[in-house]
């Protein structure tokens, strides 16, 4: 008789290589080496501790075999394989395969779950690089400018970072991110683990065809690696790891519409696509639409550049929370207030949706998109989940 059983895994597409889960896991069945981040099946006995932990969701990954992947297995993977073929219940006593217990169902159930669903890629995104350079062979960077990107009495220090691989190759698609690993070691002696940075330029570089990229980054008081990151000099060499991500990719269709949404830092892919877009189609594509949070327009990163973006091709909203004399505002307000033209948004079939920045303005968004959804005859976690399942709906919040 054919046992299934069920095997957590990790999505290698997705994993950033930061290692958390591995420092979190209480009975050390998770492992890595350069080219992936595995688990024991031997030892794994399903606790979820690593689950919250992992920022990309690459961890809550799980499979039903009938014989567990093998470590080595593991570490050959560049995506996951898919899911085993089982008979149905109604035929397993004749094939032999044991039917899953009511306690591993719930618990498959819950995993797959996860944070409100895995994203999936847009159909048309090009297909993306994962994790060419690792934290035992990063790559070589080389520091072309370093700009401060809010007013210098801002409170808000944002830096405008450009990194040039020379030799190195770096494909890197609007959307992806990278790893820094800053020098030193941590309070246990052991060195600094790579900290994300999306990448803020489209895939032909800040600078079309110079193998460049451009990070945009706040520096984080006590923050290791952005203090770092924001002293760089012109000249100053930089390990690199990635790219990383494999979902939150813009689409290759230009009549695709976009309906971007972010604040602070979490305007560098934006960025990307709106270069992208500018450099490829200009005013003949489908139309993009920013919804962009800041406290004021002096710690708003790009506000002169993006006031430059023709309104046909971005239509902007700049919305500010800490402006005197005038009432707090915030991305999930402007939605409300802006409901005619999000929900014909929302109607369309070819609209895509990508949030990212602070994870505080998940939930006013949700709150919002509820409520236009339902002013056209819609419940907004249906649409939601059918939106993710097409590729259509992307969130990275931190």
């Amino acid at each position: 008789m054919t046992v299934a059983s069920k095997q957590h895994l990790i999505d290698p597409e997705i994993c950033i290589r930061c290692y958390t889960c591995e420092m979190t896991c209480p009975i050390g069945a998770i492992e890595h080496d350069d080219n992936n981040v595995v688990v024991n099946a031997d030892i794994c006995n399903f606790c979820m501790d690593c689950i919250p932990v992992c920022p990309t969701g690459s961890i809550d990954e799980w499979r039903v075999v009938s014989t567990p992947y093998s470590l080595e297995d593991q570490y050959e993977w560049t995506e996951l394989p898919a899911q085993e073929d089982f008979p149905s219940s109604a035929n397993e006593s004749e094939t032999g395969i044991e039917a899953l217990d009511p306690e591993m169902a719930a618990l498959l159930a819950e995993a797959h779950k996860g944070a409100g669903g895995k994203a999936v890629a847009p159909a048309s995104a090009a297909k993306p690089v994962i994790n060419l350079h690792t934290i035992g062979k990063p790559a070589k960077a080389t520091v072309q400018g370093n700009y401060r990107l809010t007013a210098q009495d801002s409170d808000s220090d944002v830096r405008h970072i450009i990194l040039s691989f020379e030799s190195d190759k770096f494909p890197v698609l609007e959307g992806q991110s990278v790893g820094i690993i800053p020098p030193g070691l941590d309070e246990q002696g052991n060195p600094y683990l790579p900290r994300l940075y999306s990448v803020s330029s489209p895939r032909d570089g800040e600078r079309p065809n110079f193998n460049n990229i451009s990070l945009t980054v706040k520096r984080e008081d006590g923050g290791v690696c952005s203090n770092y990151v924001c002293d760089l000099k012109s000249g100053d060499t930089v390990d690199v790891t990635g790219p990383f991500g494999a979902t939150f990719l813009l689409p290759e269709d230009p009549q695709a519409r976009l309906l971007m949404i972010c604040t602070g830092t979490g305007s560098a892919p934006m960025r990307a696509f709106t270069m992208r877009r500018q450099r490829t189609v200009g005013e003949k594509s489908g139309g993009m639409t920013l919804f962009f949070g800041a406290r004021s327009s002096d710690t708003l990163p790009y506000f002169g550049p993006l006031n430059k973006v023709p309104e046909k091709l971005l239509k902007k909203h700049m919305v500010f929370s800490r402006v005197p004399g005038q009432a707090k505002e915030y991305v999930q307000d402007r939605l409300l207030s802006e409901q005619e033209d999000v929900a014909e948004l929302l109607s369309d079939p070819n609209c895509y949706i990508y949030i990212c920045g602070l994870r505080g303005m998940e939930e006013g968004i949700e709150r919002s998109f509820t409520s236009i959804a339902e002013s056209i005859g819609l419940q907004w976690t249906t649409l939601r989940d059918a939106m993710r399942e097409e590729g259509r709906y992307h969130v990275e919040t931190y």
